[in-house]
């Protein structure tokens, strides 16, 4: 006679192997140089963020310096147009940029995964509904969006924030709705469901574990994008014109004639601090989700491994 088998899921199948789900997020990174060099940028700026005011000696627009004055031992990035030294900016531009970027990506992480998971976990009318609603975001032109809603709400970071964090949720929903579809129909939580659990204990106890390091790995790809979407924002002149952020840092440079006095230092650094944020996120999202995604794990591996040995072999062959 077989043993009586109890109610509760095996090991195997179990949320205990959450666990093993997280370290999955940190192991492409760990094990993968351009990920972990990706992951020193970002903590490089995200220290200047934090601890800038401790780096930085008095007001950091003060002009202490001639107008777009070259970089020397004594400015190493020179002065902008009033005269403000070069680093002191970009410093404190540092701490808007990547507070705007994670907190907008935080946001999208919370509308998108909610209604990802409400949608994939429920189907039927809800998620033809919430569905139809994010098809209506989705087709929405970003930036005519942010210069209206700018203009309505006024220029505040935290309007910035809002408006960026409300705009990029779409793909965060479709891509947790997809994949709470197949956590639904795995065994534990149909014996769950079939033990008595209600949607509230199915959804947080046995759903959204095994769905958090794919959100997690989505939130860092987010975080470029919000960066990206703040600089040109900035750039726009909607941001709140007493803030430092390097999209403020090149607008100002632009509009105070920075490419008139060939100062390429007022531009170029701002945009390469940008850029490398948004470089250094995107490496990193793409690590994590290549790990937690299987279709793009064997995606790749099929390009890039296996692509070319079978190829040759009909080569020789011939």
């Amino acid at each position: 006679m077989s043993p009586v088998q109890t109610g509760a899921p095996p090991a195997e199948d179990a949320p205990a192997t959450r666990s093993l789900r997280w370290r999955a997020v940190a192991a492409p990174v760990l094990q993968n140089k351009s990920a972990l060099v990706a992951l020193a940028m970002l903590a490089f700026f995200v220290f200047l963020a934090v601890f800038g005011d401790l780096l930085i000696a008095g007001d950091p627009k003060a002009k202490v310096g001639a107008v777009f004055e070259p970089p020397s031992r004594e400015f190493w990035l020179g002065t902008d147009g009033g005269g403000a030294s070069m680093v002191d900016l970009l410093v404190a531009g540092a701490r808007v940029s990547l507070l705007i970027g994670f907190c907008a990506a935080a946001i999208s992480a919370v509308i998108g995964g909610t209604v990802g998971i409400v949608s994939g976990f429920f189907g039927g009318k809800t998620d033809t509904a919430l569905m139809r609603l994010t098809d209506y975001f989705l087709v929405i032109p970003d930036v005519p969006l942010m210069i209206v809603a700018a203009a309505v709400f006024g220029r505040s970071t935290l309007n910035v924030v809002l408006i960026i964090g409300i705009i990029y949720w779409t793909s965060t929903a479709r891509l947790i709705r997809a994949q709470v579809k197949s956590v639904r129909e795995r065994v534990y939580v149909k014996r769950a469901r079939a033990l008595g659990g209600g949607h509230g204990r199915l959804v947080w106890k046995h759903i959204t574990p095994q769905v958090a390091p794919l959100l997690v790995a989505n939130t860092v790809l987010t975080i470029a994008i919000a960066v990206f979407a703040e600089t040109y924002i900035a750039f726009l002149g909607l941001e709140d014109p007493s803030t430092i952020s390097w999209g403020k840092l090149i607008q100002n440079s632009l509009s105070g004639g920075a490419i008139f006095h060939k100062a390429w230092w007022a531009i170029i650094p701002p945009g390469l601090c940008v850029t490398i944020v948004i470089l250094a996120a995107t490496m990193m999202g793409q690590a994590m989700e290549d790990a937690l995604n299987p279709r793009l794990r064997v995606g790749h591996l099929s390009v890039r491994r296996f692509r070319l040995r079978p190829l040759r072999g009909r080569l020789d062959s011939e």
